[in-house]
């Protein structure tokens, strides 16, 4: 990593020239200021005057974050077009993206800090699920359990709790499901075959259990099968790419939708 360039209360002219040398060279840029926004583009807005950072990333993308929150209240993808310009007592920042055409101005009159740097980030990012992502998985891509079986809901409640998903298999029998992030222990056996043995008071048809984690604790499998119930070995990272696959495929259309 380079060393930044870093000011501190820095007048208007002083922090133009860093800004515009971030832009034009692709660093990180970091701003800390009172500053008004104004977005075009699909819809209109406004953003009154306050405290807040701006940060442009080296990949084009622009981001306005208050001192709360983690969500930015104004921001652009990657890929944008800067213009930057300084009168007297304010500093504006002009980002535009082409495709949609929308624009964000960004305004400062007073600036508090001001710094670029290039950075250096080779990492790997590795996500894990919860329990939740888990459920959501399964329900996202049914197959990961089995092949043929079919969510029918999720969270159900029965007299013992709430079912982590309920569904059907490829031939017709009822499921049920209890999901674990971590290994499974008899105490997650014994809590399935609650909700099983609940589901069967109330339905003529044949009801599986099937227990999902990512390994099962010492003595767990004898007493799966002594109850006459399933496990299922499913890697919470494995979980965790499909709901991004998921997530990436539904901003594609998204955008592709919105640029036609």
């Amino acid at each position: 990593m380079k060393s930044p360039t870093v000011l501190v209360k820095p007048q208007i002219h002083e922090a133009e020239e860093i800004v515009r040398e971030a832009v034009s060279q692709r660093k990180t840029l970091l701003i800390v200021g009172n500053c008004w926004v104004h977005y075009r583009g699909r819809a209109t807005s406004k953003l009154e005057p306050g405290e807040r950072i701006l940060i442009i990333k080296e990949d084009g993308s622009l981001l306005v974050h208050r001192s709360v929150g983690y969500e930015p209240v104004n921001w652009q993808p990657p890929g944008c077009l800067f213009q930057v310009k300084a009168e007297k007592d304010r500093l504006q920042i002009h980002a535009l993206r082409k495709k949609p055409r929308e624009s964000v101005d960004v305004f400062f009159d007073k600036i508090l800090l001001v710094s670029s740097i290039s950075l250096t980030d080779s990492g790997v990012f590795s996500l894990y699920a919860s329990e939740e992502d888990m459920q959501k998985a399964i329900l996202t891509e049914p197959s990961l359990l089995e092949e043929g079986f079919k969510p029918i809901s999720y969270e159900k409640k029965v007299k013992p709790g709430f079912m982590d998903i309920y569904g059907v298999d490829k031939d017709g029998r009822f499921v049920v499901i209890e999901i674990k992030r971590k290994t499974a222990s008899k105490e997650a056996v014994l809590q399935l075959a609650r909700y099983v043995d609940a589901v069967k008071s109330k339905v003529n048809r044949d009801v599986r259990g099937i227990l999902v984690a990512p390994d099962i604790a010492k003595g767990v499998q004898r007493l799966l099968a002594t109850l006459g119930l399933d496990f299922k070995a499913l890697n919470p990272k494995k979980c965790a790419e499909i709901l991004k696959r998921s997530k990436t495929k539904k901003l594609e259309a998204f955008f592709k939708e919105n640029s036609q």
